[in-house]
């Protein structure tokens, strides 16, 4: 019955005259609406129908980026590995897609403090970069990838720094213990089969703890000293070596030109006492006043000499050339030059 039925008496549970909302029209007129959109009662059907086909069609492919793989799940297990591009896919719940990257590089920093194999404390601030290999056994092989590989870095770096000594480390050999660490690194993460591969691992810092920090600097600055003095002297060695082998080629190359003069001379002074031994077996008379007279020309030829001819009435100085003259002169002396054979075929005296 209708809350206003005709009469005098309306019963309005409204209260008063006026009529309340019309929900009976309302829903007619809605009614109407979907009918004519839907083409008749079953038109919300259909376009319930067409939404849920939409979601379904939308839901059926996915789009992969040439930077990612994607790992697609059948009912929560894994199905397959889908490269970059386009691909068709069962919608969900039925199959769903994870896309991982594995083109990018990712890093991993920390510090540790540890024990060397002297028993010194140092410091190591240590860098991991690493990249994604296997997108099924990083998802799927650990629970946290990334944290187990801090863990594994730390370990690697303890096994490898903690095998030498501080002197080793913090000299120029830290490049070799970076490489035995990504070698260590890698080696735990393989055995993981958590598929991420190592690409890069640095030793940012490596220092000695704050409290002993100048004991160390100390011996940094005596170790510097000594590379010093040891370039020093390398470099002065380098200088004197050469001077050296130079100076001894010098005397060797003077010796043998000696020897060579001493050895031609004494060849020579035989060859020519033989040739006056032939001259004074052929002539001895000859060649022996030939030789005194050589000889008395070579012991008179630079002394002053005098000659008395008269029974010291005239006196006669005789000089070799470019000798001083005497201060005074004698009567009767004359100054002048005669040869050694002169002096000796007049009976000279000294």
């Amino acid at each position: 019955m209708p809350w206003n039925e005709p009469g005098g008496n309306p019963r309005d549970p409204w209260g008063g005259g006026s009529r309340g909302p019309d929900l009976e029209g309302t829903l007619r007129r809605l009614r109407e609406r979907f009918g004519r959109f839907g083409g008749g009662g079953g038109g919300l059907f259909s376009i319930l129908l067409a939404v849920v086909l939409a979601l379904v069609l939308i839901d059926s492919f996915t789009v992969i980026n040439a930077r990612q793989v994607g790992v697609v799940l059948r009912f929560g297990r894994f199905e397959r590995v889908l490269p970059p591009g386009f691909h068709l896919k069962f919608p969900h719940p039925v199959e769903s897609v994870t896309k991982v990257e594995t083109t990018q590089v990712k890093s991993v920093t920390d510090q540790v403090r540890m024990i060397t194999n002297d028993e010194n404390i140092v410091l190591v601030d240590f860098n991991v970069q690493f990249q994604i290999s296997d997108a099924r056994k990083y998802l799927f092989s650990m629970r946290d990838p990334e944290d187990t590989l801090r863990q594994a870095a730390e370990a690697s770096v303890r096994s490898v720094v903690g095998a030498n000594t501080m002197d080793t480390i913090l000299s120029a050999q830290g490049a070799e213990l970076v490489s035995k660490t990504r070698d260590a690194l890698q080696k735990i993460l393989d055995g993981y089969d958590c598929g991420l591969t190592v690409t890069e691992v640095n030793f940012q810092n490596v220092s000695p703890p704050q409290e002993v920090k100048a004991a160390f600097d100390d011996v940094n600055n005596a170790r510097e000293d000594k590379q010093r003095i040891e370039n020093e002297a390398q470099a002065y060695a380098s200088k004197v070596v050469p001077e050296a082998r130079g100076e001894a080629a010098r005397i060797t190359a003077d010796a043998q030109g000696y020897k060579a003069e001493r050895v031609a001379s004494a060849e020579g002074e035989s060859s020519r006492f033989e040739q006056i031994l032939q001259q004074y077996r052929a002539a001895p008379d000859v060649t022996k006043r030939r030789l005194w007279l050589e000889t008395v020309e070579k012991v008179l030829a630079g002394a002053p000499k005098v000659i008395d001819g008269s029974r010291g009435k005239n006196l006669i100085y005789l000089q070799p050339d470019g000798a001083a003259a005497p201060a005074r002169a004698l009567p009767g002396a004359v100054a002048g030059a005669a040869s050694a054979n002169d002096a000796g075929a007049t009976g000279d005296k000294p």
